[in-house]
């Protein structure tokens, strides 16, 4: 027998009336470039496995759709990518949450680091509202920043037929704090030319497998914490 799906969009609202204290998990993603050799949706990707996982690690949580075009205006002028704007992206996951008042809470499962002014603001808005809402970002120690050996792992583990290693190059190689200035001012063709902060050449399946389950105990225990 097939495991009952845990995405909203596949339960109907009287299954999902089944559900005590329901949380809504969404991945919040983002469709930008991640240099020549990953997909333009690696964010959006990695966010939702972790929700996958989550949600069969906890009985109470239903995966809500993807928000998979949010802010990503540092990454113009690479093909492919599609932003609306921290502020638009802001007002979007307000009005988001709002509408879920039959979920206990909600947790925003975050892959886009450009997304980081948006979901503060939105997150401020709505615990003022007093909604309980939580967001959760991946952290792995001493990780690249983009498109580098942690992202490229993970989706070598996650989806390696989008991966093309054939084009993996290294990009810029100091640490974020050094340029993090500049790629605010001026976005990250200012830094880097192929899109990659990091170096990706390394990257392995192994490594992805190792990494992504570090990022699913986070996330697992964050909700148990907060939810």
């Amino acid at each position: 027998m097939s495991t009952p799906s845990r995405l909203l969009r596949d339960i109907s609202s009287v299954q999902l009336a089944t559900i005590e204290r329901p949380i809504l998990a969404i991945p919040v993603g983002s469709c930008e470039q991640h240099g020549p050799h990953l997909p333009l949706g690696t964010d959006s990707i990695v966010a939702e496995a972790l929700c996958a996982y989550l949600s069969a690690a906890n009985s109470r949580v239903v995966v809500g759709p993807t928000l998979s075009v949010t802010s990503s205006g540092e990454h113009a002028g690479f093909a492919g990518t599609l932003s609306i704007g921290a502020p638009v992206t802001a007002s979007m996951i307000v009005e988001l949450v709002r509408s879920a008042e039959w979920a206990d809470s909600v947790v925003l499962v975050n892959g886009h680091g450009g997304n980081a002014n948006a979901i503060t603001t939105a997150v401020a808005t709505l615990r003022a509202e007093s909604r309980r809402v939580t967001d959760w970002w991946p952290h792995i120690d001493g990780g690249d920043a983009h498109a580098g050996h942690v992202e490229t792992s993970l989706m070598l583990h996650l989806a390696a037929h989008l991966v093309d290693m054939g084009r993996a190059e290294a990009g810029d190689l100091r640490p974020l704090p050094e340029i993090a200035d500049e790629l605010i001012r001026s976005g990250m063709r200012s830094v880097t030319s192929n899109g990659v902060l990091g170096d990706p050449r390394g990257a392995s399946r192994e490594d992805g497998e190792r990494l992504f389950a570090q990022l699913v105990d986070q996330l697992i225990d964050h909700v148990a914490r907060h939810h």
